[in-house]
């Protein structure tokens, strides 16, 4: 078992408050993101179970065991750190076996474990060179590396890709998945990439100024968001103030039927918004579109000036000035002090239902 269990935890820098009192388990074999934009509080809390902060409340427990006060060394996890705090003055092997040389292991197995864990991370034969002599991305790998050669029950990630490029990200966040899984090890994972979060968790916890905003699988976080908050964070969204009243709220231009009254956001995803043949009431003017290759987004205005983005197929094609239909499929209406509730045009009586101001 390497399960974490977190209860009450919270963190504060004198007056200030990084973290709010928060409960969370992570279970055994479980890679859980910590996803938040910077200041949530999500590499704080990482350091807290590495060891590196100290709670002001509550106790952190690992496979059942309260590890609350215990320092990093006593603990039984490892860091990899966005910056690869490498020893330039040391080969690959010995970056990687110093952690083993501490615990006075036998020369035969450090060279027995270093070079498992070499051919592990795809830098079989590098062991004799130099730090300088690498890529940033190998550089990395051997970051990775120096913590998984200890064998640790729970790998820390703190945000370890963030200085490399877009390509190389993407390659290397796949192979620390695949490494997780073939382990078998519970990994806690912090980044402020959205895209990077869906990609390779088991779940996602979403914080914000110190607190947990929603906790669950990928695509029930970009499915089902429980707050505003979560709604325009994670991936795109047409977010839109608006006000409830006679069974509708009008947003931005819009009147979709909604239950409630009162100041509210309308969440919609732009590829819950189809174009369509103009008809009168139910427009946007195009600004401009967007290629990226596999999708076209359509940026465009509502009638009050307010920006509508749209996800289309790449067989669409309009110009810039050209007034367009509309259709909303789904959307979602966030009201202060109430569940978020979820339409779909489906689900009203007719699609003459949904207005366009």
């Amino acid at each position: 078992m390497a399960q974490v269990r977190l209860s009450g935890i919270a963190k504060a820098f004198g007056k200030v408050t990084a973290l709010d009192a928060m409960d969370l388990v992570i279970e055994d074999g479980e890679l859980v993101c910590l996803l938040g934009p910077s200041g949530s509080g999500k590499s704080t809390l990482l350091r807290l179970i590495g060891g590196f902060e100290t709670p002001s409340e509550g106790t952190i427990a690992i496979d059942g065991v309260d590890v609350t006060r215990l320092p990093p060394e006593r603990r039984p996890t490892a860091m990899v750190f966005q910056s690869h705090a490498l020893w330039s003055h040391m080969t690959v092997h010995g970056n990687i076996a110093f952690g083993l040389k501490l615990r006075r292991l036998p020369r035969a197995e450090i060279r027995e474990r270093v070079e498992r864990v070499l051919d592990l991370v795809g830098l079989s034969g590098y062991g004799a060179r130099l730090p300088s002599q690498l890529s940033g991305g190998q550089q990395q790998r051997v970051a990775l590396a120096r913590s998984l050669v200890i064998e640790p029950k729970i790998l820390l990630l703190d945000e370890p890709f963030a200085s490399l490029d877009q390509h190389l990200r993407e390659r290397l966040r796949d192979e620390v998945r695949d490494i997780q899984q073939r382990l078998g090890i519970t990994a806690v994972f912090v980044t402020h990439g959205q895209d990077e979060a869906l990609a390779i968790s088991d779940r996602i916890v979403v914080l914000a100024d110190g607190r947990m905003q929603q906790v669950g699988r990928p695509g029930e976080i970009y499915a089902e968001p429980k707050t505003a908050f979560v709604a325009g964070f994670i991936g795109a969204m047409n977010m839109l103030d608006g006000t409830l009243a006679d069974g509708e709220i009008a947003a931005g231009g819009l009147k979709l039927p909604a239950e409630g009254s009162g100041p509210a956001r309308l969440a919609i995803r732009p590829e819950d918004i189809a174009l369509s043949e103009p008809e009168e009431g139910r427009m946007v003017t195009v600004r401009r579109m967007i290629d990226f290759g596999s999708h076209v987004v359509v940026d465009s205005t509502l009638a009050d000036g307010t920006h509508l983005r749209v996800q289309t197929d790449k067989a669409v094609r309009v110009e810039a000035g050209e007034r367009v239909g509309i259709r909303v499929e789904r959307w979602t209406v966030f009201a202060e002090g109430e569940e978020p509730r979820r339409y779909r045009s489906d689900t009203v009586r007719s699609f003459r239902d949904v207005r366009y101001a």
